[in-house]
């Protein structure tokens, strides 16, 4: 990822800026986008076997999973890379979007509609993975009770003093029934 010695006037500090700093902003930005799409179909698909409970086909899932990470943290360290090197150069580097402002105005317009992209996917991103992390608490409340159930042959305990145990029953675990 070397820089360009080739400058273009820029309003950053009033320090020309590099002309790769656009072609390695797009790419990064491009790489990023193509790993949040494939991560939200991925996301999408784990719901679905979720709610399937497909243990198999979520056992599958794994090792794309693990991978796209990957993917996630390269884009990251090219991130930090990029903004290490244009704080060396004096430019803003607090982040992409902030970088992306001190390009000229004729050559950045591309690179903040992947910017806003890169923000609404990294926003539909979370909420995809919140959804399935509630599927995934919900499912493991229910077997928890379920083994409750089991465990205590579907007698209720009394919530308050001791005794006997509260004499109800169900048709599910209750052979009288």
């Amino acid at each position: 990822m070397s820089i360009l010695a080739l400058t273009l006037p820029c309003k950053a500090k009033g320090k020309p800026m590099e002309t790769s700093w656009e072609s390695e902003l797009g790419q990064l930005l491009n790489d990023l986008l193509a790993v949040q799409d494939e991560l939200l179909g991925t996301l999408s698909q784990k719901r679905e076997l979720l709610k399937a409970a497909d243990a198999e086909g979520l056992a599958e899932m794994a090792s794309k999973e693990e991978k796209l990470i990957g993917s996630l943290q390269e884009c990251m360290q090219r991130r930090q890379t990029l903004l290490a090197q244009a704080d060396r150069q004096g430019l803003p580097s607090e982040n992409i979007r902030v970088l992306t402002k001190a390009l000229p105005d004729e050559r950045r317009h591309s690179l903040d509609e992947q910017v806003h992209r890169a923000e609404t996917q990294a926003r539909l991103l979370r909420h995809h993975s919140l959804t399935n992390w509630v599927v995934i608490q919900r499912t493991v409340i229910h077997l928890s009770q379920m083994l409750e159930i089991i465990a205590t042959g579907g007698r209720l305990q009394p919530t308050y003093g001791e005794g006997e145990p509260v004499n109800a029953s169900g048709g599910l675990v209750d052979r009288a029934a």
